[in-house]
């Protein structure tokens, strides 16, 4: 399986004031807790990984980044991320984070990724999978856009 490509932030930024359009009135979403979103689903099985998230998850995991890098991570096209993306988050223990307190970004911020931020994706792909959506918070649409722009702005370089 391929690492996906990453959009160019002009290309993100165009598709963002589209999408906006879609989430003005806000979203409401609360974690359910059913480990779903931590299973793979194609180019939606990767977690990338930036120099401090890995970081971050050596330590919770009481290790040196150099090894967890190298059990847990593999690179492609300069990005690292978790090995094995066509099967389940390998922290993923009945149904619950064993990582939680230092998950990465892109798992602290699901479903709000750049990607999945138009009616299309959202309404095929995302509703019907996550039984959050709908349901908790109300997200403002400034809420969404920050959580959007934290992707767009993160380091997964190195």
């Amino acid at each position: 399986m391929k690492a996906r490509k990453f959009q160019n932030s002009k290309t993100m930024a165009k598709r963002s004031r589209k999408a906006k359009q879609f989430y003005k009135d806000g979203i409401r979403f609360e974690c359910r807790g059913s480990g779903r979103c931590c299973t793979s689903r194609g180019i939606y099985g990767f977690i990338y990984l930036n120099l401090a998230e890995r970081r971050d998850l050596a330590k919770h995991l009481e290790t040196s980044t150099l090894q967890f890098t190298k059990r847990y991570c593999d690179k492609a096209d300069g990005f690292f991320y978790l090995k094995d993306p066509d099967k389940d988050c390998r922290f993923l223990i009945n149904n619950q984070c064993g990582v939680y307190e230092a998950r990465p970004l892109q798992c602290r911020t699901w479903p709000f990724w750049p990607e999945n931020m138009n009616t299309r994706t959202w309404e095929r792909e995302v509703a019907p999978f996550c039984a959050g959506v709908g349901k908790g918070k109300l997200y403002t649409s400034e809420e969404i856009t920050r959580i959007i722009d934290m992707h767009n702005s993160q380091d997964l370089v190195i």
